[in-house]
């Protein structure tokens, strides 16, 4: 016979291994600045960025505009990528759209 506490049970919350940390900087204008934008894939997350940044720009004037792709929805951003879009941008701008 088997009692509860013969029970194994995933626990799918999982463990946060991480310290807490500051917010970046507020910025004071978005003119002359770097905009990357990621699309993450889904169906219609790029016509919401591209619609989105085409908004913005009639009212900023960013220095760049780096459009980046995801490769799958459903994943995490590869580190590289990731580390690119921080190298190359100021702010960044990232949505789902379904």
């Amino acid at each position: 016979m088997t009692g509860p506490s013969d029970v194994i049970a995933f626990d799918p919350r999982g463990v946060v291994e991480t310290g807490p940390m500051a917010l970046a900087a507020r910025a004071g204008s978005l003119d002359g600045l770097r905009l990357g934008v990621l699309d993450n894939t889904k169906w219609n997350a790029n016509r919401l960025l591209r619609q989105t940044v085409g908004r913005l720009q009639k009212e900023t004037s960013f220095a760049a505009v780096n459009y980046y792709r995801k490769k799958s929805f459903s994943k995490d951003a590869d580190p590289a990528l990731i580390e690119t879009i921080a190298a190359n941008s100021d702010i960044v701008l990232t949505a789902i759209g379904d």
